[in-house]
């Protein structure tokens, strides 16, 4: 499978990767720059200094992108709140937070740490420019990135979800309300006010002759009502996940093979033929592993023959779990956070059965088709 993001490394733990839009936004940001911007403010410059210029701003506009987001992470590091990862993408930078803050007070502080951050790299760039006002380029550069950060922290105050001020919001609601899934839902509607408003504002602004500035306004709004749109939809779903259990949707009838069952075998007489896609492994009658169709595909298709199920499977100790009482929302969460399809649902220490994220949107499917 091809790379969703290129890999840079690691922070206090976390990765660091950058999406492949990246180089679109660093394209068109360091050309404004070159024949934009600095060639208005800075009059007199060389035509390579521009580019220069231009292509450092880009480079540094997302190392500050980064601080702001590391902002973030520290303080949900601090609440023990998981962090996998921050991804540079076409719109700045996302910190992947594995799951919901545990209070009102830890979403209020995780969600301003980033514009403080920016707040902060604004104020330090405007001191250095004042400092280095003599020295051309260098002090152009220094007022863009002092602008660009404190625009950065007033856009990310806007108190419309997905936004830094909508999570802020969202805090503030969840502390009047004690409600986290009504004030989510607020806070992403008042967000998809804003998406709508950016989208008037830019198509207002290219009526009115200025295209660019327009179109970028109507996409970021467009961006913006979108990802809001898609929470709402994701807190209803889970709404209506927590009402039901896992015994509800869990599947009974779990596939075994034995460990001996070679992956040739397993494939033909079980995956092609009944289409199943992952079964509990078993040594003399009781259930030592999990081997999916994603532990299958890693191995060359030229050794299915002699691999064996127990060689590739997932020892039960090691794999997640879930009870028959846990409800789905927890339990695809928990699917969603370590990456997996399925999880093998125990009770007191017995495999009950397997959960598949197929079987779950069966049984909602079938919810609905009986609701009408």
């Amino acid at each position: 499978m091809p790379r969703q993001n290129i890999p840079l490394g690691k922070i206090l733990g976390i990765s660091i990767g950058l999406d492949y839009s990246w180089f679109v936004v660093f394209i068109l940001m360091t050309w404004t720059l070159a024949i934009g911007y600095y060639p208005v403010e800075f009059p007199g410059w060389s035509s390579p200094q521009y580019w220069v210029v231009g292509g450092m701003t880009a480079v540094l506009f997302f190392a500050c992108v980064l601080l702001h987001e590391i902002g973030h992470s520290i303080v949900a590091l601090r609440y023990k709140i998981p962090v996998r990862s921050i991804t540079f993408f076409v719109f700045g930078g996302v910190a992947q937070i594995e799951s919901d803050p545990p209070s009102a007070v830890s979403e209020f502080f995780v969600a301003i740490a980033g514009p403080l951050v920016s707040f902060a790299l604004g104020a330090i760039f405007y001191g250095m420019g004042s400092v280095f006002s003599g020295l051309g380029p260098f002090s152009g550069l220094l007022r863009y990135l002092a602008y660009i950060n404190l625009v950065i922290a007033g856009f990310n105050l806007i108190p419309g979800y997905p936004l830094d001020g909508g999570r802020v919001f969202r805090a503030v609601v969840w502390a009047i309300t004690n409600n986290f899934r009504r004030s989510t839902i607020i806070a992403a509607n008042v967000g998809q006010f804003f998406g709508f408003s950016f989208i008037f504002l830019g198509i207002w602004k290219i009526f009115h002759g200025n295209f660019g500035e327009g179109l970028w306004i109507s996409f970021i709004g467009w961006f913006l009502g979108n990802a809001a749109a898609s929470q709402i939809q994701q807190t209803t779903f889970q709404g209506w996940l927590g009402e039901y259990k896992v015994s509800q949707a869990m599947s009974r009838s779990c596939d075994t093979v034995s460990e001996q069952e070679s992956l040739k075998e397993l494939v033909e007489e079980q995956i092609i033929s009944r289409g199943s896609r992952c079964f509990l492994v078993e040594r003399e009658g009781v259930p030592v592993g999990l081997v999916t169709l994603h532990q299958i595909k890693e191995i060359p298709r030229s050794d299915w023959g002699e691999r064996t199920a127990g060689q590739v499977m997932i020892p039960m100790e090691s794999l997640k779990r879930v009870q028959s009482s846990d409800s789905l929302s927890s339990a695809l969460k928990m699917m969603d956070r370590d990456g997996v399809n399925q999880l093998p649902v125990m009770n007191d220490g017995q495999v009950v059965g397997v959960l598949t994220r197929e079987g779950v949107i069966t049984f909602l499917s079938l919810f609905q088709e009986l609701r009408g």
